[in-house]
């Protein structure tokens, strides 16, 4: 078995500054006009990609380019990880990875432009296209292209409530799929409002949810809109469900030497999740594969160990587009799994689909991407083999969904062309009343941040900002909690 490593990693922070941005709206008083490109972070391949980066900005005639740090009027900053997973084989026949031939890229580039404050306006989360004869010189088109698509949006100025004078400390526990954006919010939060501290500890949906009911936290997180439902009935009139982001469930697999993405059914992942697909070469995952040399190897199933909201958007998809998992098993926060070996959290999952040759798992998109691991595309119900990307996850949430009051809303399977099928919300939760009026201040502040300057941060890491309807709808809300 020949296993390719990283061979072209980036770790970059650079910065640019934007003329007649409409981004000066989102928290930069005036006009941006200048850009500046610091030389990028890196083991290899940062200076051609810094080069090619700024050949491209140059051709955006509202892009002006300094050489002062100083004298710029914006900061795009991230980081990342390029790497080659193989090779596009010269034999077209050919289903394994070669040792020569076309490049094919996998990873990751999360890109933030930030005002001198460091303020974040607006982020992206760039991915290679796969096969490149010059990858620099494909992603720096593509960051390109998504700066001048940032500058033709407009963003609406936020104001954050008045900095509290006393330090407050709130405890949060729950969902690990939206970890990563929600540990950047509340490093950020903290930096803007000192006074208050957070704390969130990724247990898990229900481990998360049962703590804020015992009375230890004073915020729950899941991906599970029905969670109090389930954990405790007749106790929802008690909670208010905040959505905070958008993000998709994705199937990661562990075989050896697969060149392509592998494509999977609605009824292949139930099948295999039922325990009755039991190799990767089954005729049903080769006929959704032609082409793909599937090897004769016994599929290993890993699946989340806590009751997790990840468990109950990947099921709530198996339960909508398979009939015979909707009779055997459902849609649950903790499953009666028929088959397979468990782990904790999304990084454990992620951890342990990466150890096992054999093995598939499901997690949230970015766990996947920093954890160096294949994605499988999913048929979606316009019949397309799509896989996740903030591209896809847009057009999965971009129709307006009908939402109530109480945020209670499923994007699973939505039927429009281009559209990633495993999508969902994820939701902090929130007692409804609270006696406590400085603790009560402070997440309804929070909580408004988040839907302000925290939306603009989550792209970085592969979530989708909510819908302005949404937002509206929520900055409505918080007012109900007393």
């Amino acid at each position: 078995m020949t296993v390719f490593w990283p061979k072209w990693i980036i770790r970059f922070a650079c910065c640019w500054a934007l003329a007649g941005s409409p981004l000066a709206a989102a928290g930069q008083p005036g006009t941006i006009r200048r850009l500046y490109v610091e030389t990028f972070v890196t083991n290899a391949g940062a200076e051609n990609l810094r080069e090619d980066v700024v050949a491209e900005l140059r051709k955006m005639t509202s892009v002006s380019l300094v050489g002062v740090e100083s004298s710029a009027d914006a900061v795009l900053g991230g980081g990342g990880e390029i790497w080659v997973k193989g090779y596009r084989s010269l034999n077209p026949r050919s289903g394994t990875l070669p040792s020569h031939g076309t490049p094919i890229y996998t990873g990751f580039l999360s890109v933030e432009l930030r005002n001198p404050k460091g303020e974040t306006l607006w982020s992206y989360l760039v991915t290679p296209g796969g096969a490149s004869d010059d990858v620099s010189k494909d992603l720096s088109k593509r960051i390109a292209k998504r700066v001048a698509e940032a500058l033709d949006q407009d963003a609406a100025p936020f104001q954050t409530a008045p900095l509290l004078q006393a330090t407050t400390v709130l405890k949060a526990a729950g969902a690990t799929f939206p970890y990563p954006v929600y540990a950047k919010w509340i490093t950020n939060y903290r930096r803007e409002s000192p006074a208050v501290e957070i704390v969130y500890d990724a247990v898990g949906s229900v481990a998360g949810v049962r703590q804020l009911l015992a009375g230890g936290v004073d915020l729950g997180a899941s991906d599970s809109p029905e969670v109090i439902r389930q954990i405790a009935p007749g106790h929802e009139n008690r909670y208010l469900l905040f959505p905070s982001v958008v993000g998709a469930v994705v199937p990661i697999v562990n075989i050896p030497g697969l060149a392509s993405d592998i494509k999977f059914t609605p009824e292949t992942l139930a099948g295999i999740y039922l325990g009755k697909i039991k190799k990767w070469n089954d005729p049903i995952l080769k006929q959704a594969n032609r082409g793909l040399r599937l090897p004769d190897l016994d599929i290993v199933v890993v699946h989340r160990a806590d009751g997790s909201g990840t468990s109950y958007a990947w099921t709530d998809y198996l339960s909508r587009t398979s009939p015979e998992w909707r009779a055997l098993v459902g849609s649950s926060l903790a499953p009666n799994w028929p088959v397979g070996r468990a782990a904790n959290g999304n990084d454990g999952v992620a951890k342990l689909v990466k150890e096992l040759g054999g093995s598939i798992g499901y997690v949230e998109y970015i766990f996947a991407l920093q954890n160096h691991l294949s994605l499988g595309k999913v048929r979606n119900l316009h019949g397309e083999f799509v896989g996740a990307s903030l591209e896809s996850i847009v057009v999965a949430a971009s129709r307006s969904v009908a939402i109530g009051d109480d945020f209670k809303v499923s994007v699973v399977d939505p039927p429009e062309a281009g559209a990633y099928p495993i999508t969902s919300f994820t939701w902090f939760i929130v007692p409804a009343h609270i006696g406590d009026d400085t603790k009560r201040n402070a997440i309804a502040d929070f909580l408004r941040w988040i839907l302000g300057p925290g939306q603009r941060q989550a792209a970085a890491l592969g979530y989708l900002a909510l819908p302005k309807y949404i937002v509206s709808k929520e900055l409505d809300a918080i007012g109900k909690i007393h």
